[in-house]
């Protein structure tokens, strides 16, 4: 079982096959798994999640996000294999099954958002200690990395050190050298791509994973909404720096973060209900992050997921 997934239940849309000997399913806050001994199928759904809860469905982000991973997992394949075999439909994928490696590795460009907030309350980053002094979204002068652990499902993630991981035996050390390089080149790309249109990458998340074959790989998303903070570069100067006091417009699941926090939730206690203004905006910012960092319209005929289940469906009985 993948960290940070649970078995299956009663809601998972994947519930209803019938899977070949030897493979079991998974269910995570926004994608659903079947996995087999040397294959795997990834279903993006419509959930959308903040602070680790499942918060409703946004019509058609399932596929958006799907086929904006799709396109950056193309776009860095020469900096490290990624589990990508190929696509089935606008919201699912094969994929290699890959050991997790149980940190999520976070890279920021900037103190913003939680690394703020923590900052502001005289936290460290990761163990990470900043110098005194430094304003909301103040830009490091290099990107810094600050690891979590990987939660069960219906739990938070936990920062934790480069220390900690090395110390307490969490990663190898030569494998955790290839993730820091390896993340720090991805995020260099991500943002070099995003700026040709206007963009900057804030911050994001990545995992990685142990391919059968002993190597590294990127596994998961990469440079989604919901794994990234984006910026409008029109909204910062010339050495790419916030304006003390301002705020960035986003593109990002940050609007949805700060109704929350508005309603007084983050993350403990019942979320409220996403009223439907909220969940047009927020599918419109998916489109719109989709058009921006790709280029092109997601005008993409988006089947349901009952819809897609026929091509998983073919896929397994391939695998019987």
């Amino acid at each position: 079982m993948m960290p940070g997934q649970s078995p299956d239940h009663d809601h998972s849309l994947l519930g209803s096959i019938d899977v070949p000997a030897g493979w079991h399913r998974t269910s995570g806050k926004v994608r659903e798994a079947l996995w087999g001994p040397d294959a795997g199928v990834l279903l993006t759904t419509d959930r959308i999640s903040a602070y680790d809860v499942v918060l409703g469905e946004i019509p058609g982000k399932g596929a958006i996000l799907n086929q904006l991973s799709l396109f950056w997992l193309k776009q860095t394949a020469d900096i490290i294999p990624n589990h990508l075999v190929h696509e089935l439909g606008p919201r699912s994928v094969v994929v290699t099954p890959c050991r997790v490696l149980p940190v999520e590795v976070i890279v920021r460009g900037y103190l913003t958002g939680s690394a703020w907030r923590a900052y502001r309350d005289g936290q460290s980053l990761s163990g990470i200690t900043l110098p005194a002094g430094l304003q909301e979204h103040h830009r490091f002068a290099e990107p810094i990395i600050t690891p979590s652990t990987k939660a069960d499902a219906g739990s938070h993630d936990t920062p934790i050190s480069r220390e900690e991981i090395l110390g307490l035996g969490v990663v190898d050390p030569a494998v955790w050298q290839q993730v820091e390089t390896a993340a720090l080149a991805l995020y260099r790309r991500g943002s070099e791509i995003v700026a040709a249109n206007g963009l900057v990458l804030v911050d994001t998340k990545y995992e990685f994973g142990i391919a059968p074959d002993g190597r590294l790989h990127l596994i998961d998303e990469i440079h989604t909404p919901d794994s990234s903070r984006f910026w409008f570069r029109d909204d910062l100067d010339s050495e790419l720096q916030v304006t003390p006091g301002s705020q960035p417009r986003s593109l990002d699941k940050e609007f949805l973060r700060s109704f929350l926090r508005d309603a007084g939730f983050t993350g403990e206690g019942t979320p409220p209900s996403l009223p439907d203004d909220i969940r047009r905006e927020v599918a419109r910012r998916y489109r719109e992050t989709y058009r921006l960092i790709t280029g092109d319209e997601f005008d993409r005929e988006v089947a349901t997921v009952t819809e897609e289940l026929p091509a998983i469906i073919e896929f397994l009985q391939r695998h019987r």
